[in-house]
């Protein structure tokens, strides 16, 4: 039996008595590539607010790695990605460097200097993402697709083993968002880290994905990839609740 990285039983969550999250089961197994996906309002961001104990849940129970999250300590071993196109400031004065050393901070300390290995640490995580050359570059004057590849870099550097992608490829262009999703599938399959990713390309979901969810306000959908593909335009419509069209990706 796999051991599950995640598990939800019965998770309810209610904000300002609006129901967000009801009756929520699922589990994201140790080594998976899980597909999040669902309409805008259906929970998603909740969800993973959720996971990351940032707020917790009006009824049912969350296990981080097989421990009850309330007990749950070892945060450095989940590491975070978040939407970044509206919110980083492209004038930041920090380089790529300085920008994935900041995933240290928490086990170094702040103001505190770099030993020889964590500044190892720093390279091979900026290595693993492909950027090495850019490693002294401004991050501002990155393209949208290598910013993300620095900001993975960020929680790789912790050897996290769940990785949390929220919508990462906005405001990326076309032709990085494949490489990109190839970063995640080399991640996946070669360091073997978990991966949970959000997003509204359903097309990429048969492509690099091995399990899928479907959630929109409760989980319409939970299964492995080959459960996806034989759903219908119609299935995925009624799941959004408003038309939908799988969209393929061709190389």
């Amino acid at each position: 039996m796999t051991d599950s990285i995640v598990s939800m039983k019965d998770v309810d969550y209610a904000y300002e008595n609006k129901a967000v999250l009801t009756n929520i089961n699922f589990e994201i197994p140790q080594g998976a590539f899980m597909g999040l996906i669902g309409p805008n309002g259906g929970g998603k961001t909740t969800l993973i607010k959720l996971i990351l104990g940032i707020i917790k849940p009006d009824a049912g129970s969350i296990s981080l790695f097989q421990e009850p999250i309330g007990k749950f300590k070892a945060w450095n071993h989940i590491g975070f990605v978040s939407q970044k196109s509206n919110s980083f400031n492209k004038g930041f004065p920090a380089t790529v460097f300085e920008v994935v050393s900041m995933g240290l901070t928490a086990q170094v300390g702040y103001l505190k200097f770099f030993k020889k290995q964590d500044k190892v640490k720093i390279l091979q995580a900026i290595e693993q993402v492909g950027m090495s050359e850019y490693a002294y570059q401004n991050i501002g004057n990155l393209s949208g697709g290598q910013q993300q590849r620095v900001f993975i870099a960020r929680s790789l550097v912790n050897d996290p083993n769940l990785l949390i992608l929220d919508e990462p490829t906005v405001g990326v262009d076309n032709e990085n968002v494949q490489r990109f999703y190839d970063l995640l599938h080399q991640l996946n399959q070669q360091r073997n880290i978990t991966l949970l990713l959000v997003t509204h390309d359903t097309g990429i979901m048969t492509e690099h994905a091995t399990d899928i969810v479907c959630l929109n306000n409760t989980m319409h959908f939970h299964g492995d990839k080959e459960e996806y593909s034989s759903l219908t335009d119609r299935d995925l419509s009624h799941f959004y609740g408003h038309p939908v069209n799988v969209v393929t990706h061709d190389h």
